[in-house]
C-alpha cells in the first residue's frame, strides 16, 4: 500500500510539471468534496481541465487507463459539478483529461495526455 501511494504522489508531480510545460494553469491539486477526488484541476486557454492521473510500473500489464471504469468518471464528474458551483464558475467551458503515466525505474516515465477522455 504504502508504494501504491508514493507511486500516485510521484505521478502527480510529474502531471503537475507536466501540464505547466503544456500551458496549464493548476488551479487545485488533490480536490475532495463529499463526491469524491480530482487530481488535479487545471487551466487550459478559457477551459477548466478536471485531470485523473494514472501511474503504473511497467510490469503491469493493464494500462492507466482501463482502471477509469464508469463509476470512477461518475465520482470524477460529480466532483467537477461541485467545485464549479462552489467556485462559482458553472459557465465556463470544462472538460475531462487523464495524464497516464508507465514509471520505469531509472529511466524517464512515459507520459500521455488524454484530453477530453470521457
Amino acid at each position: 500500500m504504502f508504494w501504491k501511494k508514493l507511486l500516485g504522489i510521484f505521478g502527480e508531480d510529474i502531471a503537475s510539471d507536466f501540464l505547466k510545460k503544456q500551458g496549464f494553469k493548476i488551479l487545485k491539486r488533490n480536490y475532495r468534496c463529499k463526491f469524491g477526488e480530482i487530481d488535479i484541476i487545471a487551466k487550459e486557454k478559457d477551459v477548466i481541465s478536471f485531470v485523473e492521473v494514472k501511474t503504473v510500473a511497467t510490469n503491469k500489464t493493464e494500462t492507466p487507463f482501463d482502471t477509469i471504469d464508469l463509476r470512477k468518471r461518475k465520482h470524477i464528474q460529480q466532483t467537477a459539478s461541485f467545485y464549479l458551483n462552489k467556485e462559482k464558475k458553472q459557465n465556463l467551458t470544462c472538460r475531462f483529461d487523464v495524464i497516464s503515466i508507465r514509471y520505469k525505474e531509472d529511466k524517464e516515465p512515459e507520459i500521455e495526455l488524454i484530453r477530453d477522455a470521457f
